[in-house]
């Protein structure tokens, strides 16, 4: 009898392919009636596989009697009730590594957009405001800032090495000093934002990091200062960066990440000098490739070997 695997949202066609050519599938996300459909197969239900908007909350969890393994993917994990799953005994894995390079050049990325105002230079082209007006407004070089990369992990060295290449200095604050890490660090937020004009947002979410960026932190970044988000939208309070920004408390910012995705507010949408992508950080054919293939990988040696290549 084949394995039954509940699906909370899609993966990359082949190895979606694989998985229901040697699995029975529940694709729970497409189903008219998702409660109907979980009530039909939450005996047989063995393994899920999720994605960061499908939630597994502890109901669900508990409602699939010989669940043993939630297969993420995603690196972050904070749409999973890790608790309820480690009271269960159920296995969770995630894809860590395969995504770092990605999500760091979509750092970068955004940085520059919003120093050299790529965004804003594109519509000024596509406009004819360039041949009506003359050149647009100046932008910021980046050579020589500071950049304050919240969350040392893969992602962030990952952004350090890139924002260096660049002329950038770097600091870090994290939980603890990291051991061989030759960077300055700050014991926390609100001080590495007040030693640097560029505030990079990489660290995990969790309830210890939620509203982490709030506005005393905005303040210390000051009127110089851009926020980058590629984390976790729930890292920074939303509203006090909107404040921040119509304000002119910063100097803009730009966000990858929300804090009720995919709804971004209107307030937020409608200013000049925020950068917005729809989480497109790890949003490659390689890289989502790669990521799905580890969903697939840690499965298979689930059911093989009582094994998994990257435990949560």
């Amino acid at each position: 009898m084949r394995q039954k695997i509940l699906m909370m949202g899609p993966i990359p066609a082949a190895q979606m392919q694989f998985l229901e050519e040697n699995y029975a599938v529940t694709r729970l996300w497409q189903e008219a009636d998702p409660e109907k459909a979980l009530g039909g197969v939450k005996d047989d239900v063995t393994a899920i596989v999720s994605t960061a908007f499908g939630k597994v909350s502890a109901k669900l969890i508990n409602a699939l009697p010989n669940l043993e393994i939630i297969s993420h993917f995603g690196v972050g994990y904070d749409s999973i009730d890790i608790a309820a799953a480690r009271q269960r005994g159920v296995v969770v894995t995630n894809t860590p590594d395969v995504l770092t390079d990605d999500t760091a050049d979509m750092g970068m990325a955004l940085t520059l957009a919003v120093f050299r105002r790529i965004v804003e230079g594109d519509i000024y082209v596509r406009s004819g405001q360039w041949a009506k007006k003359g050149a647009m407004p100046l932008g910021r070089a980046l050579r020589g800032r500071r950049m304050g990369i919240v969350g040392l992990g893969r992602i962030g060295q990952a952004v350090a090495k890139r924002a260096q290449a660049f002329g950038i200095d770097v600091a870090y604050s994290g939980r603890q000093k990291k051991d061989g890490v030759d960077l300055p660090f700050y014991p926390d937020a609100r001080a590495l934002a007040e030693a640097s004009q560029i505030l990079m947002v990489c660290c995990a979410y969790s309830t210890e990091t939620h509203h982490l960026v709030d506005m005393p932190v905005l303040k210390a970044l000051g009127r110089e200062g851009v926020v980058v988000n590629i984390a976790r939208g729930k890292i920074i309070d939303e509203q006090a960066l909107i404040d921040a920004l119509q304000s002119g408390l910063i100097a803009g910012a730009g966000l990858d990440v929300f804090e009720n995705e995919p709804d971004v507010p209107s307030s937020l949408c409608r200013l000049d000098n925020v950068v917005l992508q729809p989480h497109q950080g790890s949003a490659t054919h390689e890289t989502r490739a790669a990521m799905a293939q580890l969903v697939v990988d840690n499965l298979r040696m689930y059911f093989e070997k009582a094994e998994v290549l990257t435990p949560v």
